[in-house]
């Protein structure tokens, strides 16, 4: 299920669109993590490496690899990585370039070819290691492009695919953002094609979403779970959440709905339906 080389993004790794598609910070000091994690850092290519923090649980435990939003890091969640473990999930948390400790300069193009890298290190990182339990890929926001490149070229070597406020169509997104996609003829059946690339994930997904996200509307999330062919699907709508509120408005529908789909892809359990 090759997907890879079939866009350009390049046109979008212009200075202005970059400062407004990329808001990186740096940890610069370690935080107290409340639990079991060690940090790693992930060669993605010459120079480069990108910083990680790995919230160990259990062996035998289900593995979301975490990809987060544009304006936060991997320290963020240091509050929120026990709440997984606590429920028998470990929490895999990786930056992008320039993010936290993770060295080089945030571009599309670089996003999009890490991603690989990153799955493919932390798939042997596991193995090599004797964690059993399989990886999920779990993208917050423009972390959804991410974990869908993934599903789209590693589909095999996963177990299931967790979308969180991700979004189906990158002109909008674009556009809010403040910028003219058409200027830099940038379209959209050229772009990310998230959803081309859902369209061909037959694994149980769960994709969780604001009610009122005036960043991503609900739609996208209608659209990304529409298009989708699995038979073990589930849309968790958080009522009454915005883009960025969804622990504060939900947060045990949200850890719920994940701990479940962790479970049946474990074997302890089963999935289906759409919550609203």
């Amino acid at each position: 299920m090759d997907m890879s080389g079939t866009t350009d993004l390049s046109v979008l790794d212009r200075p202005e669109v970059l400062s407004r598609l990329f808001h990186p910070r740096k940890e610069w000091s370690p935080t107290d993590r409340g639990g079991p994690s060690m940090d790693v850092l992930i060669p993605v290519d010459e120079g480069v490496e990108i910083g990680a923090r790995f919230h160990m649980a259990d062996k035998e435990a289900g593995n979301l690899l975490f990809f987060h939003g544009n304006g936060e890091i991997v320290a963020d969640y240091d509050d929120l990585a026990p709440l997984y473990n606590r429920i028998g999930i470990n929490f895999l948390a990786v930056d992008y370039r320039g993010y936290g400790r993770s060295t080089g300069n945030p571009t599309v193009v670089g996003m999009m070819r890490d991603c690989h890298a990153i799955f493919r290190f932390v798939k042997d990182w596991l193995g090599d290691r004797g964690y059993s339990g399989g990886v999920i890929p779990m993208g917050r926001s423009l972390g959804s492009a991410s974990v869908l490149e993934i599903a789209a070229n590693h589909g095999d070597h996963l177990r299931a695919l967790i979308v969180e406020s991700g979004f189906a169509f990158a002109v909008p997104l674009l556009r809010l953002l403040g910028v003219d996609a058409a200027s830099l003829g940038f379209r959209e059946q050229q772009g990310f094609r998230n959803l081309d690339k859902i369209a061909r994930w037959e694994k149980p997904l769960l994709i969780i979403h604001g009610e009122f996200d005036h960043v991503i509307p609900f739609s996208d999330a209608q659209a990304l779970h529409d298009a989708c062919p699995s038979k073990e699907k589930t849309l968790l709508k958080i009522r009454g959440a915005d883009h960025n509120d969804l622990f504060a408005r939900g947060l045990m529908e949200y850890m719920g709905a994940v701990k479940k789909l962790v479970d049946t892809v474990q074997g302890k359990g089963g999935i289906a339906g759409v919550q609203t």
